[in-house]
């Protein structure tokens, strides 16, 4: 019997009895069949990562930009408000070596930014004028700037900017337009004010179609731009606006930023803007405020001016006034051969605007029953005449007044009163006069020739004989002088001693101790009484007139 009988025989089994006997199983080794899990698990992990990526996963873009410069693939984030919308892929180098190509992921949810006119720019630290940008780009590193566009086409390539907007599409305001003759000291960037307050800044600027001036476009920022009307003028801010007149010496500026980078200002007639323009409506651009706000010119008018005296110092631009009060400028200076009358002219054309005359010259100008012509020649009839005048002692600069001359006849053939064609247009024509200047110098020249037919040379002859003349003559009086001392001063001497004591006898004379003096006391005194005496007779003749007959009557006792 094997042990194993023996033992199921203890535990009380019979096998003969049908009973089964327990079998023994080993232990099931079950960790080990974990670790097929951990690859199973990862799998399905990249699986949702890689599903989740591509669900997740973008459009890719191309920007190219001039320069690479702080540009990182796998590093560099594309921003929009500082919200990262994307990173940068790969960076390659142009064919032609002029730009570098910057591939871009985007985020799905950043579908909208590949909108054809979508801007992209590289954030770094930037210092130009007035802006200082980037800063944080010292902590966080260079990125990508981001501003969505608004158009229906889409589009996966762009061009980068070199230089961050200075206005996105996300602010609040409105863009104008600004006509100038140059930049002056205007940059993108310049702040635009109003009443002294910043409300807005320029955003570009480029040569208008002909070349000949600039056109400017500017942002005004919510809620300034309902100050801009068809009322509105706007002029250049920069620098110091310098006035000296009467009242004295007058300096105005907007601020430090506008004298050193320049700016612009806008401000409206008598401070109503009138009806609000609509956004991109262009405006003029004035040199200063002065000639902003100034009333409206009306038409301009060309004048041709012949003058025969010399230019020097009249120059393009010089004014052109009427009793102090500017009509005008100057626009161009020549010179002309007259064949006829065989002289040279030079024929000046300036620009002015009649209006500046007053309301009731325009009034006069639109009446139909005259004619420009007309008119003119009405006020040239009645001595209107050009003639120029100095504007500056130091430099000499000239300017044309017009004025009144009465008196004035112009005459026959004067080439200052026909018209001249210029660009098969008939100009009006005002005649000249010289100006006293003018005329100084030639009576100046006059007096010159007088003078040169002068013999002097035959007068200084005769001068010098007779100073000769007069010098014999003197010395003769010298000599009589002598004679006089010697011969009749002594005599003088002894009639003056007569002439002192004759003096001093009359003074004794007339001395109040002198008896004549007394005497004549005493007998202005006696004068008196008697005088008093005839009055008491008189009295009493007049009393008793009968007295003259009758005689004194006495008294009664």
């Amino acid at each position: 019997m094997s042990p194993e009988d023996h033992m199921n025989e203890g535990e009380g089994g019979n096998p003969a009895q049908g009973v089964p006997l327990p079998k023994k199983v080993g232990q099931r080794n079950w960790v080990s069949s974990l670790i097929w899990l951990v690859p199973i698990l990862a799998v399905v992990i990249g699986v949702s990562l890689l599903v989740q990526a591509w669900i997740q996963r973008g459009p890719a873009i191309t920007i190219t930009f001039l320069s690479g410069e702080g540009l990182e693939a796998g590093k560099t984030k594309v921003k929009y408000k500082e919200v990262e919308i994307g990173t940068v892929q790969s960076i390659a180098l142009s064919e032609d070596r002029t730009h570098v190509s910057v591939t871009v992921r985007l985020k799905k949810e950043a579908q909208s930014f590949t909108a054809a006119d979508s801007r992209f720019w590289v954030v770094r630290p930037r210092i130009s004028g007035l802006q200082v940008s980037g800063l944080a780009t010292l902590v966080s590193g260079t990125y990508i700037g981001a501003d969505a566009g608004i158009s229906a086409e889409q589009a996966n390539k762009f061009v980068g900017l070199e230089t961050p907007p200075i206005v996105t599409r996300g602010a609040s305001g409105k863009q104008y337009f600004l006509h100038a003759a140059d930049i002056g000291s205007v940059d993108i960037g310049s702040p635009v004010y109003f009443h002294g307050i910043k409300v807005g800044q320029v955003t570009a600027y480029d040569l208008d179609e002909n070349g000949k001036g600039i056109i400017m476009r500017i942002f005004i920022n919510s809620p300034y731009d309902r100050f801009v009307g068809i009322n509105t003028r706007f002029w250049h801010a920069s620098g110091f606006d310098v006035q000296l007149n009467a009242d004295g010496l007058k300096i105005r500026s907007q601020s430090l930023d506008t004298v050193l980078f320049g700016g612009l200002s806008f401000q409206s007639l008598d401070d109503n803007p009138g009806t609000l323009v609509k956004e991109d409506t262009a405006f003029i651009l004035a040199e200063n405020q002065t000639e902003a706000l100034k009333e409206p010119d009306g038409d301009a008018q060309i004048i041709l001016l012949n003058f025969k005296q010399s230019l020097r110092g009249l120059r393009p631009g010089a004014e052109v006034s009427f009793r102090g009060l500017i009509l005008g400028q100057v626009k161009s200076i020549g010179i002309d051969y007259d064949p006829r009358l065989r002289e040279f002219t030079m024929p000046v054309l300036v620009q002015v605007y009649p209006e500046r005359l007053g309301r009731r010259y325009a009034q006069f100008r639109k009446e139909p029953t005259y004619t420009a012509q007309q008119r003119l020649q009405f006020m040239i009839d009645r001595g209107l005449r050009a003639q120029l005048r100095s504007a500056d002692l130091l430099t000499g600069q000239l300017y044309i007044a017009f004025d009144f001359f009465p008196g004035v006849v112009t005459k026959k053939g004067d080439v200052s009163k026909r018209k001249a064609d210029v660009a098969s247009q008939a100009l009006l024509a005002i005649p000249t006069i010289p100006n006293t200047a003018e005329e100084t110098q030639t009576q100046i020249s006059e007096i010159a020739r007088k003078l040169n037919k002068v013999p002097f040379d035959q007068i200084g002859s005769e001068l010098q004989e007779s100073l000769k003349t007069l010098q014999r003559t003197l010395n003769r009086a010298g000599q009589l002088t002598e004679t006089l001392n010697n011969d009749v001063a002594p005599e003088i001497a002894v009639a003056m001693k007569d002439v002192h004591e004759t003096l001093n006898a009359a003074g004794r004379t007339l001395s109040e101790e002198a008896p004549l003096q007394q005497d004549l006391r005493q007998t202005l005194q006696e004068l008196s009484r008697a005088a008093i005496s005839l009055r008491v007779v008189t009295d009493y003749l007049e009393r008793h007139p009968e007295s003259i007959i009758r005689g004194k009557r006495e008294d009664k006792q």
